[in-house]
Formats: C-alpha cells, structure tokens, sequence
C-alpha cells in the first residue's frame, strides 16, 4: 500500500472504535463476533499509528454506559480484553508502545485487573508511543474525579480554590501530562462525543466517517490525517 500522509502529523489521536454490532449484524452475526473482528482492527490500527510516527492514541473501548448492555455481550468484551492483554505480554513484548489505561478499572473482574497492572508494568519503561486504552471510562466521571481531587486539596488546606485554573485542573484527569487530542475519528457516522474525553477535545478536530470500525483500515486513517491537514487551527482566535 502506497503511503500518502500530510507533512505535519497530529501529536495525539483520539479513536471512538463504534460499529462492531452493526457491522455483525450486516453479516447475520452475533454482536460478539463484531467486537471479535474490532479488537483484531484496533491492533492493526494501533501498531499502523505508531509506526508512521504518532506520539498519543487514546481509543475508547469501554464505556461507562456500556455496562447497560446484555451481560452476554459484556462478557464477551471482558473476554477479548482479557485475552488481548494476555496475548500482548507474550507476543509484543518488542514492541515499543506504551499502554497506559484509562478509566476506572478496579470495575472489572480480579483478573482483569491483574492483567491490566501486568500490562502496565511490563511496557512502563518503553519511550515510543503512548497508546491510552479507555475501559470503563466516561468523560462526565472523569472531570467529577477531578472536582473531587481538587476539593479534597482544598479541604486539606494544600490548595487555595483561587489558584485552580485550567492547568491544575488537567493535571487531575487521567491524561494528566499528555497533550489534548489534536484529532479526533469517530467511524460508523454516528455524530456524537458520546462522553469522551470532554475536557480534552475542546479545540479537538474531528472526522466523522461513514465506515464500521472493523472494516476502518490503515488507507481510512490516512484520509483523516489529510482532512486534518486541511483544517486552520485558531483556538478561538482569528
């Protein structure tokens, strides 16, 4: 495949990985099969970002609200979140990405916990490129965590609630240290954030793309990366 990318790169991508049980559906599958052929696209995508030279991915896997789903769809997902995990200890251990996940975890089965802190440890030391794995994360909860942190600061007398600003207040979310995403891709054409990373995307770019995560590929990613090379950057000015 002939690589076509714009001259100047987003530091960070955010990635709402939507249309696995659409994309089943379609075929006459089960949902679960979706989300099987979803977590084979995102490792795909993944390591594709990181080797054409992306800093940051943020991809959201896991929402708060999608514990309302059929446990049987639930289960499936911490299926293949186990599994993945298992398999990038022992088969991407040369790899050099750095998994970090955000979100409140301590949700999920021991098991998968453990794997996550395993996870973390084995790739914490790694210098390429931060890959943030949304699991049980929503951005609504996220910046009540923060609020919360920030109280308790004030309460404990460390922190006066005249100095909280815009930086203070980053610092306690769980990309604390990272860039906000400069790019945003949402595929299956639905028009939402759908509560990601709501304080980060402010100035956010986005692309909508009428495309079913498991069939999004690295040409798609390419297409994204060339609108967002078309797009001026003002920050609210002129």
């Amino acid at each position: 495949m002939e690589i076509n990318l714009p001259a100047v790169l987003p530091e960070h991508i955010g990635i709402i990985m939507d249309g696995n049980g659409r994309w089943a559906k379609k075929k006459g599958l089960p949902r679960t099969a979706g989300h099987t052929e979803g977590a084979k696209n995102f490792r795909r995508i993944a390591r594709y970002c990181s080797d054409i030279g992306i800093r940051y991915l943020t991809v959201y896997a896991f929402s708060t609200e999608n514990w309302a789903r059929p446990a049987v769809e639930v289960n499936a997902l911490i299926r293949l979140f186990q599994e993945y995990l298992e398999e990038a200890i022992r088969y991407f251990a040369d790899d050099d990405i750095q998994v970090r996940f955000i979100g409140d975890t301590s949700a999920f089965p021991k098991k998968l916990q453990e794997l996550i802190a395993t996870t973390w440890e084995v790739c914490k030391h790694r210098t390429g490129m931060v890959l943030n794995i949304a699991m049980n994360y929503g951005g609504r909860p996220e910046i009540l965590m923060a609020a919360r942190k920030l109280a308790q600061k004030v309460q404990a007398g460390e922190l006066r609630p005249e100095d909280i600003d815009e930086d203070s207040f980053s610092n306690e979310l769980y990309t604390a240290g990272q860039p906000d995403p400069d790019l945003i891709i949402r595929p299956s054409g639905e028009n939402r954030i759908s509560n990601f990373l709501l304080w980060q995307s402010a100035y956010s770019e986005y692309v909508i793309m009428d495309i079913l995560w498991p069939d999004f590929t690295p040409e798609d990613l390419n297409f994204a990366l060339r609108e967002y090379a078309k797009r001026s950057r003002r920050f609210g000015g002129i």
